[in-house]
């Protein structure tokens, strides 16, 4: 198996031999971590700017968790791409995405998540 290609620090590929000052961090593993520790690990890539990373956490979590916590993984994940998008300055597919990831936390489980709402609103529905 090859290795991932590098990546900058909102996610976008970069070549394999590009200087390490170009390349984003590695997306932690979630292994072994609650759904709380994953959320916080995502909330604090994203406070450090690093979207790509808080997206490719909640997606871990999404294809991994609980059949019941399905829809409120895959609206983190969302949530994390919409923000990523408006990284990227695309701001209409961040608008999109935002408003699906809202929709899915809306009817998501109940998960005992320190998950504020309004905090973690998408900035390009503000």
């Amino acid at each position: 198996m090859t290795a991932e290609r590098p990546r900058d620090r909102l996610g976008r590929p970069l070549p394999p031999d590009a200087p390490s000052d170009q390349r984003g961090p590695d997306v932690p593993s979630i292994d072994g971590l609650s759904d709380p520790q994953v959320w916080t690990l995502a909330w604090n890539s994203y406070l450090q700017g690093l979207p790509f990373h808080a997206h490719e956490i909640c997606e871990q979590r999404w294809r991994t968790c609980a059949e019941q916590d399905r829809l409120m993984w895959k609206a983190l994940a969302q949530w994390g791409a919409a923000e990523v998008h408006h990284a990227r300055g695309n701001d209409e597919g961040a608008r999109r995405l935002a408003q699906r990831a809202l929709e899915g936390l809306a009817t998501g489980s109940d998960a005992d998540l320190p998950l504020d709402l309004a905090r973690a609103r998408c900035r390009s529905l503000r």
